[in-house]
């Protein structure tokens, strides 16, 4: 059990990681490029500081220490003022320490208190050479050190050259290695959008090819197998196309073909006596008509039609107008204004009109509505009637499909109303799909984006 445990909070701690990293490719990339160069740089500064500046400092302060310490004892062992001058003289030109004494001087216990590595490092070495009280001054004068030693008759003041106690690679390495992972980073950051931007082109052309926007072919571009992909998306459009044109061609051709011993037996009997068979034949030829022209409709879809920037609000105030001249139960709920997106508006008045035309066929009352969310609109069409069965209402999108066994087509319909719909519909990139409405029949969600 506790092992059970120790693994689930180990998935959950990942599924929080995963929910933190960012969605964008070339946001990942730049993680990629930038966290592994700032790793490699905090580790080589921590590197360098541990080993080389610490290194090299401590080695250089513990040598000015020595100097100072040595130089000290020189002073106090001096039997006259002239060897202390000559020793003076000595430590300033062999070793740019420049002393001064003050008579009964005292080092102020009042020591400011700041953070400087070097000046600690410094104040140990000191410690270990010297054997009197010490202080060092980092702001002695510009560019040098002061190290102030008391002894009992006085204070030395040693003016000590920075350069002797610090190393100017410090600035020199932090320098390199910060400006060439600035300039290395950029570099790497312009060739990977150089390299994304393919990748984004291929996906937006998927996108207007599955909404049914025509896509010309552009340039192939990026690495080999994103230039593979955009080219196998292009043949694959292209053949689309073809087939879409087969099809609609040797529709056209069945349509022709069918239609005329239509038309020729549509004026056999309007030469023959009216009889109740003469009648009978006249319905069942009107019922191929219908179902002829449902089925080519279908067939053909609603590809000759371009794609144009429309108002999804005013589209539907239009179809609604539209229908109430023959159904005065369906309403328009206020619609949400500027809403435009590219579509076929042709093909989309279909989709909803042939999904209003069957809420008011089945119910009493129908209502039109649409609801903005996350880059996408909701058109909701709800009626009152008697639905349909949740088990069936994947099966009414099949072509011909009807639940009314009857085939009566004053009751409903040929079958293809709700798949024209659907694929009017997943041609835009969106989808319909058949809830229970909040008025207690059916309803139709048909959701495009934007």
């Amino acid at each position: 059990m506790a092992r059970f445990n120790q693994i689930l909070r180990t998935y959950l701690s990942f599924r929080w990681l995963k929910r933190m990293m960012p969605k964008s490719l070339y946001v990942r990339t730049i993680l990629i490029l930038v966290i592994p160069t700032l790793l490699a740089l905090a580790v080589a500064t921590f590197v360098f500081f541990d080993r080389h500046w610490y290194t090299t400092t401590t080695r250089l302060t513990h040598a000015v220490a020595a100097d100072v310490g040595v130089v000290v004892e020189l002073l106090n062992q001096a039997p006259s003022d002239e060897d202390r001058q000559a020793i003076r003289t000595l430590a300033e030109h062999k070793m740019d320490l420049t002393v001064s004494f003050k008579q009964a001087a005292k080092i102020s216990n009042k020591e400011r208190r700041t953070i400087n590595p070097l000046r600690d490092l410094l104040r140990l070495a000191l410690k270990e050479r010297v054997n009197y009280r010490t202080h060092v001054d980092m702001r002695h004068a510009p560019d040098t050190v002061g190290i102030m030693v008391e002894v009992p008759d006085g204070l030395y003041t040693f003016t000590v050259p920075q350069r002797r106690i610090y190393t100017p690679t410090t600035e020199v390495f932090i320098g390199w290695m910060v400006g060439s992972s600035i300039l290395l980073s950029v570099i790497a950051l312009l060739f990977m959008r150089k390299q994304i931007r393919p990748v984004r082109r291929l996906a937006e052309a998927a996108d207007a090819i599955g909404k049914g926007q025509d896509v010309p072919w552009f340039k192939l571009e990026g690495a080999t197998e994103v230039r593979q992909a955009s080219a196998a998306l292009m043949v694959m459009r292209d053949r689309v196309r073809r087939t879409m044109a087969q099809r609609t061609a040797m529709l056209a051709g069945v349509s022709h073909d069918l239609r005329t011993p239509l038309t020729r037996m549509k004026l056999q009997l309007a030469m023959m006596p009216e009889t109740s068979q003469t009648r009978g034949f006249q319905s069942d030829i009107a019922d191929m008509e219908v179902m002829l022209e449902a089925y080519l409709a279908f067939a053909r879809g609603e590809e000759a039609e371009g794609t144009s920037p429309t108002d999804i609000g005013a589209l539907l105030t239009d179809v609604v107008e539209t229908i109430k001249r023959q159904y005065d139960t369906v309403e328009m709920v206020a619609p949400v204004t500027n809403v435009c997106t590219s579509v076929r508006p042709n093909a989309l008045k279909r989709c909803v009109s042939n999904l209003i035309t069957n809420a008011v066929r089945y119910g009493n009352h129908a209502s039109v509505s649409m609801v903005l969310r996350d880059q996408v609109v909701d058109i909701l069409i709800d009626d009152d009637g008697p639905g349909i069965p949740e088990d069936h209402r994947e099966d009414v999108f099949r072509p011909f499909f009807r639940l009314d066994a009857s085939r009566n087509m004053d009751t409903g319909g040929v079958g293809l109303g709700l798949t024209i719909a659907r694929d009017i519909a997943r041609a835009h990139g969106g989808n319909l799909v058949l809830e229970t409405s909040p008025e207690g029949g059916l309803r139709a969600r048909v959701w495009i984006p934007v």
